[in-house]
């Protein structure tokens, strides 16, 4: 192992050698690692070096053990800062991901009462009812579920939806101001339906997004998604 600064411990220096072969994309996401007695060869550590390397690796989320079968490198987990207004296919651009969307459905129907209610819409109110994969380098990552006024957007179709993010539709075809969103998280069970498409066990832990988008006093959006809990963390600006 190169030294890079010989002040620091040899521990250190080989978890920057192995976080940086991490970030680099050399060691992928979900590979298996070498095991204690390889990386103290190709190292050329002592073991108690490799040890405490790979306890602050796991320690700070970079690695996860299984029992028997030893280290692997943990998925990204993507970090959505909730101080501003924000797209999925563009926060994943900006962590230089490929997004795509897959259109599960996509139904006119008459809402529901509890929908109703959420979106400040008369009794037996039409609405386009849509449920999308959000997925990022092909790898599912949201489960969405959204109701839209089709007052507020008529004729919309699936081959729209299909062929351009929604909030792109909303600015391009019907002009719509977005003036503010408001978001609701809690931990769910991810249910049968949502764990088959999201490619996890079903009741593995998972967040529940409730997003409310706002035109001036119109409500012209509800979604409700499930995240994956192995891939989001969110933040809020306390001030």
């Amino acid at each position: 192992m190169m030294i890079k600064d010989p002040r620091l411990p040899l521990y250190f220096q080989l978890m920057d050698t192995l976080l940086e072969k991490i970030e680099l994309g050399e060691l992928k996401e979900y590979e298996k690692l070498p095991s204690e007695r390889e990386l103290c060869e190709l190292y050329k550590v002592s073991r108690t070096t490799v040890r405490q390397t790979m306890q602050s690796l796991e320690r700070d989320g970079y690695i996860y053990k299984v029992h028997g079968k030893g280290s692997f490198v943990s998925p990204k987990i993507y970090n959505q800062s909730l101080v501003q207004f924000y797209s999925f296919t563009e926060e994943m651009k900006k962590a230089r991901k490929k997004p795509s969307t897959q259109i599960l459905s996509f139904e006119r129907i008459i809402c529901e009462d509890n929908i109703a209610k959420k979106m400040n819409l008369p009794e037996n109110s039409n609405v386009y009812k849509v449920t999308r994969l959000r997925l990022a380098d092909d790898e599912p990552m949201l489960y969405e579920t959204s109701y839209l006024p089709v007052s507020r957007f008529e004729n919309l179709t699936k081959n729209q939806l299909e062929n351009k993010p929604m909030y792109e539709i909303f600015r391009e075809s019907y002009k719509v101001t977005i003036t503010r969103a408001t978001e609701t998280f809690k931990a769910v069970s991810t249910r049968s339906i949502e764990a088959e498409y999201l490619q996890i066990i079903e009741n593995t832990p998972s967040l529940m997004l409730e997003r409310t988008t706002y035109e001036h006093d119109s409500i012209i959006e509800y979604t409700a998604s499930i995240a994956r809990g192995d891939k989001f963390s969110y933040t809020v600006e306390l001030k």
